[in-house]
């Protein structure tokens, strides 16, 4: 019997161990895709209990605790940090094969060195040891970067941002890591949405001149990409429910336009039209730049309207989407193809059902060009970035795909904690690797697996990305 988590965890064969421990153990980090509040890392923000780092944000663990019975007043509610934080220990011993118990236990042993499992009846004293070391100096955001190893952080940014505190990291030599922002036009595309006309007034605002065609919508969208650009950007990033291409003339999207803009309701028709012509606009402008753009989709959002109601997105009440994507996503990165806007190019979706279709359709698409893996499939995302989510994830990718050019793992993240996400899946992909060598369906060349598993650790997105511009 294995002990608990120890060094070797999730590492079956001597192949494994050797992959990780020699390689991508060493590697550092670059999280390009996250939720994390920049303004946090400038202003060095500190944390008075583990609750508020854990637990303050983290819908992962608030819709663990609700299936766990646990009343919504220890979880979004009024009740105290400690009260709340002992909900979540009695939780724990039911999460068994939830990656949340995985990622609980890596966090508890890296940054506060408690390698005893987290239960009901020692959640207070696990709790006051917690607070204590989050007191200590080196144990501010800023210090836990550093000592996850972290060299770049990609946020996700709307583009009436102001990037204030991306201009103020830049600027501070003391910076724990390179920060950029990420280009995230939703709220521009979504015509169909009630916030559409005021997110409107607010861009206008931004831009200095009036929206009022779809012309000026574009405008405004390259304006706010140059911004971004100034400041270092070089993703972007698109949430659709699925994948879609609708095309439209000019007029009929004007129309479109007016009617959204003036608060009037637009068919699901119109709007997969209007997000089309800005989806195929934006990636021109992409291209114009080696912007990468990342595609998520097969998401269904919000599906208790009660809950929507009292908390807001985002708050645990999403699922997987089972809408059919492989004609959609053939046809709309055809389309971006033929209007010259289909460069590097992620892909990601919520339902695992699509790896194949991902995998597939992304290599219709590989087509001149001298970047490996241009169209790459992103990783396990969300409900997915458990160990076999992870697994059937990579699988499909090296029956369908070329893995040596994978871009690897992200936190998708809001705490400063979940960098130990990459450490998880690290284990993962060493695993899988040693397991084909010990197998003997791949050489047990140590120099070229060794360079393979630090590729996908760091080195491929340190390079598909440009990111080498930064890291020196």
């Amino acid at each position: 019997m294995k002990q608990f988590m120890d060094q070797d965890f999730l590492l079956k064969t001597e192949a494994a161990k050797k992959l990780y421990h020699e390689h991508a153990a060493k590697m550092p980090i670059i999280d390009y895709h996250c939720h994390i509040n920049p303004m946090e890392i400038y202003e060095d923000k500190r944390y008075e209990t583990i609750t508020e780092v854990w637990l303050g944000g983290d819908h992962y663990k608030w819709r663990a605790m609700r299936s766990c019975g646990v009343p919504e007043y220890y979880i979004t509610g009024d009740a105290t940090p400690a009260e709340k934080f002992q909900k979540w220990g009695e939780a724990m011993p039911n999460l068994i094969g939830n990656p949340l118990y995985h990622w609980t236990h890596l966090e508890l042993q890296r940054y506060f060195g408690i390698t005893e499992p987290l239960t009901g009846e020692n959640a207070m004293e696990i709790y006051e040891k917690c607070n204590a070391i989050l007191a200590q100096p080196d144990m501010s955001v800023r210090g836990i970067i550093r000592k996850s190893g972290v060299k770049l952080i990609g946020t996700t940014d709307d583009p009436v941002d102001d990037l204030k505190a991306h201009e103020l990291l830049a600027a501070d030599p003391t910076a724990p890591a390179v920060v950029l922002p990420s280009f995230r036009p939703d709220k521009a595309m979504r015509a169909d949405k009630a916030t559409f006309p005021a997110y409107v007034a607010q861009l206008e605002k931004v831009v200095g001149y009036e929206i009022n065609s779809v012309a000026d919508m574009k405008k405004a969208l390259a304006d706010r990409i140059d911004f971004f650009a100034a400041h270092g950007c070089a993703v972007s990033d698109h949430a659709l429910d699925y994948c879609f291409c609708v095309e439209a003339s000019e007029a009929e999207l004007d129309a479109i336009f007016a009617k959204a803009k003036a608060g009037e309701a637009i068919t699901w028709e119109e709007q997969l039209a209007y997000h089309t012509a800005l989806l195929i606009f934006v990636g021109q402008e992409y291209c114009k730049r080696s912007w990468v753009m990342q595609l998520h989709f097969g998401c269904l959002r919000d599906n208790s309207k009660t809950m929507f109601r009292k908390l807001g997105p985002d708050t645990g009440f999403d699922s997987m989407n089972d809408a059919a994507n492989a004609a959609g996503l053939a046809k709309l990165l055809n389309a971006l193809e033929e209007a010259g806007a289909l460069g590097k190019t992620i892909l990601y979706s919520l339902n695992p059902a699509d790896n194949g279709i991902i995998g597939t359709i992304m290599g219709a698409f590989q087509t001149d060009s001298p970047i490996p893996g241009k169209v790459q499939q992103g990783s396990a995302w969300w409900f997915n970035d458990h160990k076999i989510g992870m697994q059937d994830q990579m699988l499909s990718l090296m029956n369908l795909g070329a893995f040596g050019t994978f871009n690897g793992m992200l936190t998708d993240s809001r705490s400063f904690l979940s960098y130990t996400r990459h450490e998880y899946f690290r284990r993962i992909l060493c695993n899988l690797v040693g397991q084909m060598v010990e197998d003997g369906e791949y050489p047990a060349d140590w120099a070229r697996l060794g360079q393979m598993i630090e590729n996908i650790s760091y080195y491929n997105t340190l390079h598909y990305f440009s990111f080498d511009r930064f890291l020196k």
